[in-house]
């Protein structure tokens, strides 16, 4: 595998305005993104921006390249999409990391973990899954649920993704990472397809791989990393570096 990171950001969040410069301990939050995608050394890093004030927050990090992208496109996905068409056209990198840029303390060794599921070769899309640990992690709508059983293995295959604490039943519940590693094809099959109606009602895009017929893998790491989606996250952050 010839695996490259891409960092989709914006500054149009509803819930954080501004959100990837948000200061955490005297540096924009998607520089320690970033700096976190350097520390894994799989492959280039690239900050894939929707806006020109990111790639200056990031101009002056070694190793990593900004491409500035419609600030438009309607998903990570498809930003990540246009910024590896304008950097690889020729197809060099045949495996596409998706790095949310809200996760400033993911541990660079879950960057080569979401390439396990990969090493099958009928898996389109690795992902990451950490075991719920408690009954507001189960619960919470905005923590995602994976259906899916590891037994005592380290990956297995998605059945299901939902803000509901699936499955129903006395049993491990799986914490969605929302980190993904494409096959190229894959990708470029995805973002050709119309939103699907799974997806439209669960509010998930990777639904609409599932609803394609499209195999997503999970990878099974220890914590789930905490992501910063509001002005509490974002305190709660800042407490913990």
């Amino acid at each position: 595998m010839r695996p490259i990171i891409v960092i989709p950001s914006r500054l149009a969040s509803t819930r954080l305005p501004r959100k990837p410069l948000a200061d955490i301990g005297g540096l924009p939050m998607i520089v320690r993104v970033a700096k976190r995608a350097l520390e894994a050394k799989i492959g280039p890093v690239v900050v894939a921006a929707g806006d020109q004030d990111i790639l200056d927050a990031v101009s002056e990090l070694e190793g990593v390249q900004g491409v500035l992208t419609d600030s438009s496109l309607a998903s990570g996905s498809d930003r990540v999409h246009a910024a590896i068409q304008m950097l690889d056209p020729s197809g060099a990198y045949d495996v596409v990391i998706n790095l949310q840029g809200d996760l400033p303390l993911i541990d660079p060794a879950s960057l080569t973990a979401v390439l396990e599921p990969l090493e099958n070769p009928s898996c389109d899309i690795g992902t990451l899954a950490a075991p719920v640990q408690s009954d507001w992690e189960r619960d919470a709508e905005q923590v995602v649920k994976i259906a899916c059983d590891f037994g005592d293995a380290l990956v297995t295959r998605a059945l299901y993704f939902s803000r509901m604490p699936i499955p129903w039943g006395a049993g491990q519940h799986w914490h969605h990472v929302g980190v993904y590693a494409w096959r190229r094809n894959a990708l470029e099959r995805f973002v050709s397809l119309p939103q699907s109606a799974l997806e439209r009602r669960e509010s998930l895009e990777q639904l609409r791989a599932l609803e394609a017929g499209m195999s997503i893998g999970c990878a099974r790491i220890e914590h789930a990393p905490q992501g910063v989606d509001t002005p509490e996250d974002l305190e709660r952050v800042r407490g913990l570096v």
